[in-house]
């Protein structure tokens, strides 16, 4: 009897084996430590360290996703290092977006980065027509609401909405 015994628990040591160097050889998954924020979830890596500005020329405001794209809006700028795909969020007021036109001169502070075998470049301060708005935080986390005017014009006007101070 300890003869039947014997076969299964060698069948099952043979296949939980096979098994761990199966999980072993395989790659978990398919996505690069690039890809995401490292303890901060889903979204593209920001690395601060080798910011850069591009200055250039609207080429394209593309609103459209792209699959495997950072999501929201991008900017194809042409420069002196040709044309770029700049990611600035899917944040921006109505009044920035309006802005962003084909031929509009553009300064832009962020960092390129690697996905999907695509290069970007993340978007963490856009000035155009004389306007700078924050994108990203220095350390590359997306701000969530952008407009052009200052903070000081944002409580004036929300003052005077509540009819003036008392």
């Amino acid at each position: 009897m300890s003869r039947r015994l014997m076969k299964p628990t060698w069948l099952i040591a043979g296949l939980l084996t096979g098994l761990l160097f199966a999980i072993l050889a395989v790659p978990l998954g398919a996505a690069t430590a690039s890809d995401f924020l490292a303890g901060r979830g889903f979204g593209p890596a920001y690395d601060a360290a080798h910011e850069t500005t591009l200055s250039g020329t609207i080429q394209e405001v593309v609103t459209r996703h792209e699959l495997g794209s950072p999501a929201g809006m991008h900017l194809l700028v042409a420069g002196p290092q040709g044309t770029i795909d700049t990611h600035v969020g899917p944040f921006l007021s109505k009044e920035t977006r309006e802005s962003l036109r084909t031929g509009t001169p553009v300064r832009i502070v962020g960092a390129m980065m690697s996905r999907h075998g695509k290069v970007y470049f993340l978007a963490r301060q856009l000035t155009v027509d004389g306007h700078t708005v924050i994108i990203r935080s220095p350390r590359g986390i997306i701000v969530p609401c952008h407009g052009t005017r200052s903070a000081k014009t944002r409580r004036t006007a929300k003052v005077e909405t509540n009819g003036g101070t008392r």
